[in-house]
């Protein structure tokens, strides 16, 4: 069984255990190494457009929001823009701050079709810490994965 094989059963196994509607849950680690071994897979990160300047970016990223800001109220057009951008063919990992919107993103585009969609836990900022910070405990930035200010 090669690399991508084991980080598909594991991000599977995972999916299963807690009963996701969607393929698979990785760790930030296990998504970055998947997109290195899986051509055409895609990143979708679902943060807002104010998470994303503020907060930070992950190169080559598809940027769809699934919350917009300000006003806080769910993107209508989450589906039709992930349609424009993403062939449901790929696999797809959501990635949002914490794991929860990236949950329900990938949720929703597994009931519109897609096959491959995998959930990346602990988001690109982590959980907090005990003292409400994040950053500290886990996450695609604390992992040390590429991202960028801007």
């Amino acid at each position: 069984m090669g690399k991508l094989s084991q980080l598909l059963t594991l991000a599977q196994t995972r999916a299963r255990a807690q009963e996701c509607p969607y393929q698979g849950e990785l760790l930030p680690r296990e998504a970055w190494e998947l997109l290195q071994l899986a051509p055409g897979a895609k990143l979708v990160d679902v943060r807002t457009r104010a998470e994303w300047d503020w907060v930070g970016r992950v190169p080559e990223a598809v940027e769809i929001e699934w919350i917009h800001y300000p006003g806080n109220g769910r993107n209508p057009h989450f589906i039709a823009e992930l349609r424009r951008q993403v062939n449901p063919e790929a696999l797809v990992l959501f990635l949002c701050r914490s794991g929860g919107r990236s949950a329900l993103a990938a949720t929703a585009a597994a009931e519109a079709g897609y096959g491959g969609c995998y959930n990346i836990l602990e988001g690109f900022e982590g959980d907090k810490d005990a003292n409400g910070q994040r950053n500290a405990i886990g996450g695609w930035r604390h992992a040390g994965l590429p991202w960028y200010q801007g």
